[in-house]
């Protein structure tokens, strides 16, 4: 008789995403096997994933993973995969800042890192870019809060703050801040800055593209020309920066900068690549704030900024604000980016178990 394999799960909102939650140590140890059950789980490829947990968007097909840390003062390991949602595939080549939230809450609640005091710190390795974050949650009463006044754009309601410090993060994915050495290179005509600052980017001023960048995620998303003249730059970047052949990656994304409108430091409008992002995503927030504030990048002209050694940048996106606490040396091609902050929250959802087809996976002996 078919069976079905259970899985212990946890579906939490990390800032302005969702997704499981899952143990490395519950999940399948090859890689091909772990992302046919990632698949499964999602219920990829599907537009609707109608069999299974994956919201139909790719804000919401994004998996956590974790485990207990082996690195000398790292509590946690933490691995992301974007799932797509219409091939089957599962990429682990980005990361995810806003599932990333939802880490502190988890790794505390599962016992995986004791609860402190009043707040407690997490340290987390993330795995797809090397790189180490820390994490502050408030803890009252020996358990993690969930509710409080702080408020993101892109998530309805008040929360409780989760503050995030990304440490190490320049030359995430190529080991480079600038992986083509240039602050600026043209490619087919268009301006661009490749950036690699806790996520590879190709950024370009929206006005070159003929967009005011100012536009609705659904007006850009409704703009098949401009998507289809973008990947090509993509695609053609990549290959500059050293990641190779990017048409089957979600790396490098895109950012389309323009001055800002309502007294930020500056406009971005984030592809994921081949949708804007409904709002912006956190690693995505820290390249761009390093661009917004670096000389002789694609966003010399358009940012409004102070060029201190620690500085907010508020960059305008789609659903409102996010703001980036940055903190650099120098500003020239040799800036060296110290940390990024931000303030993010995240919600448990629910607690229990997702099936896949045994046939997928039939569990651990």
């Amino acid at each position: 008789m078919a069976r079905q394999t259970s899985i212990p799960c946890v579906l939490m909102r990390g800032g302005t995403s969702k997704g499981p939650y899952f143990l490395l140590d519950d999940l399948p140890d090859d890689t091909e096997t772990r992302d046919k059950v990632l698949l499964s789980v999602m219920g990829s490829p599907d537009m609707r994933q109608i069999d299974g947990i994956g919201g139909a968007d790719t804000l919401t097909s994004k998996v956590a993973m974790i485990g207990p840390s082996a690195r000398d003062g790292i509590d946690v390991d933490y691995l992301f995969a974007q799932v797509s949602i219409d091939k089957a595939f599962v990429d682990t080549a980005p990361s995810c800042g806003n599932i990333l939230s939802g880490i502190r809450p988890y790794a505390l609640e599962k016992g995986l890192v004791p609860i402190q005091g009043e707040t407690s710190k997490v340290t987390i390795y993330n795995v797809n870019t090397d790189s180490v974050i820390e994490a502050v949650i408030e803890t009252p009463d020996g358990a993690v809060n969930y509710d409080g006044e702080a408020a993101i754009d892109g998530v309805p309601g008040l929360a409780a703050p989760i503050l995030l410090k990304f440490m190490e993060v320049a030359g995430s994915k190529t080991g480079k801040l600038l992986p083509t050495g240039n602050p600026i290179d043209v490619i087919d005509g268009i301006e661009v800055t490749c950036i690699d600052v806790a996520m590879p980017m190709v950024i370009m001023r929206a006005g070159n593209l003929g967009i005011a960048g100012s536009e609705t995620a659904d007006d850009i998303n409704a703009n098949g020309a401009l998507f289809e003249r973008v990947e090509t730059i993509r695609r053609k970047a990549g290959e500059l920066m050293g990641l190779g052949d990017v048409a089957e990656m979600v790396v490098p994304k895109i950012g389309l900068l323009s001055p800002p409108e309502h007294g930020g430091s500056i406009t971005s409008r984030y592809l994921v690549p081949h949708k804007c992002h409904a709002a912006h995503a956190v690693t995505g927030g820290i390249c761009v704030a390093t661009c917004a504030v670096m000389h002789g990048t694609v966003a010399e002209g358009l940012s409004r900024v102070q060029r201190t050694d620690d500085e907010t940048i508020v960059i305008e996106h789609p659903s409102g604000t996010l703001a980036i606490e940055l903190g650099v040396t120098g500003h020239g091609p040799d800036l060296d980016v110290r940390y990024g902050g931000v303030l993010r929250t995240a919600r448990r959802l629910f607690a229990g178990e997702v099936y896949v087809p045994s046939k997928v996976w039939a569990g651990r002996n």
